[in-house]
């Protein structure tokens, strides 16, 4: 007789059970409401202020924080300030509710890869968050969650720092990105990494809400002619309605 706990040949283990007991189901409760209040104060917000929030004792605002932190639940930023949703809040998210892009919109972009000879792109802005609703395969893009921790070192970002006025970005540069039309970073998020990025704005109203990045290395982004650039606003113009 087959023992009970050696599944059947072809067949999956079942999971270990599991047990709530003592003081665990307010350990989950605590959790979830941490992942909460990150949600809802943006990238950036503190253990300190996450505590005030909740009226957790400090201490247990921390050891939360950190066991979240290496279930990549929560991410620390890289200046150590702060903290933001992380991977595996990205993929539940994406997955509760994945954004619509139609697919007319996303052959577009196809198309638009067969045709450069950069990494290709195309973002949705919710709010404060930068949502890669389609990056290129060939050419990985940051994850979600830096670019909206970050956003005055993406390109995606500063499209959305300058259309917003935000003070994280200097009045200067704000000026220069609304005067070109579009936005660069040249190894301000990853070494060895540029990118630059062009807005897609509603057509009827000119609101910002997506951008269209091109990603290569800074050398290779200094060569881009201005024949390229205008093409690649050309194509936002034509995504706009598409996204509708």
């Amino acid at each position: 007789m087959a023992s009970p706990n050696v599944p059947a040949p072809g067949r999956l283990a079942p999971p270990p059970a599991l047990s709530l007991t003592g003081r665990q189901p307010r350990a989950v409760r605590a959790a979830l409401a941490v992942l909460e209040a990150v949600a809802q104060a943006g990238p950036g917000v503190t253990a300190r202020q996450i505590a005030t929030t909740l009226d957790l004792a400090p201490a247990t605002a921390y050891r939360i924080v950190n066991l979240l932190v290496a279930d990549e639940y929560l991410v620390r930023l890289p200046d150590l300030k702060g903290f933001a949703l992380g991977r595996r809040m990205e993929g539940l998210a994406h997955a509760a509710l994945p954004p619509h892009v139609p697919t007319a919109a996303r052959e577009a972009v196809a198309r638009l890869r067969t045709r450069t000879r950069w990494g290709v792109h195309l973002a949705l802005y919710s709010g404060a968050r930068i949502v890669l609703v389609d990056p290129d395969p060939d050419h990985p893009p940051s994850a979600d969650s830096l670019l909206s921790a970050r956003p005055n070192a993406s390109a995606l970002g500063k499209l959305l720092l300058a259309a917003t006025a935000d003070p994280r970005l200097s009045g200067l540069e704000r000026d220069r990105i609304i005067a070109d039309g579009h936005a660069a970073q040249r190894g301000e998020l990853r070494a060895g990494h540029a990118c630059l990025a062009v807005p897609v704005r509603g057509p009827a109203d000119g609101a910002l809400v997506a951008g269209l990045a091109l990603s290569t290395t800074p050398e290779r982004l200094d060569t881009l002619t201005s024949g390229e650039l205008t093409a690649l606003h050309r194509f936002s113009t034509e995504l706009a309605p598409l996204l509708a």
